[in-house]
């Protein structure tokens, strides 16, 4: 008996579907992700309107250099004792409103460390003044 030879074909992957299937997940993996959204800082702005004068006596300045340095009326201070400083000024003055001026060229995490400073002494009247 003869035997027959068999020709073997080679075995394929079907890719007639891979276009399909590489769009669904495509479009499911942008369905599905979230994007977080940067909260910002949580600050509350008055409204636009009439502007008050204030007494000298109860305006504190704060001024932030472009190196990161700290001056509270007039007087250098560490960053660190920002919220010391400023508690005993409100428990002298509680009218006190808290002045920042920051250079442009002051780095964003020094301006937001003095922010937070202030906000652990318990400071809810802070004023941010423009640069010039």
């Amino acid at each position: 008996m003869a035997k027959k030879e068999r020709r073997h074909k080679g075995s394929e992957i079907p890719t007639s579907s891979m276009a399909d299937i590489a769009f669904l997940l495509l479009i499911f993996f942008l369905v599905t992700t979230t994007i977080d959204m940067d909260k910002g800082l949580g600050q509350v702005l008055p409204p636009e309107g009439d502007t008050i004068e204030i007494n000298k006596k109860n305006i504190l300045n704060c001024l932030i250099n472009s190196s990161g340095k700290v001056l509270l009326d007039n007087e250098p201070v560490e960053k660190r004792d920002i919220s010391r400083i400023v508690k005993q000024k409100l428990l002298a003055n509680d009218k006190l409103i808290i002045s920042v001026k920051a250079h442009p060229k002051t780095e964003y995490k020094d301006y937001i460390e003095v922010l937070d400073q202030l906000k652990e002494a318990h400071a809810t009247r802070i004023s941010i003044a423009e640069t010039d």
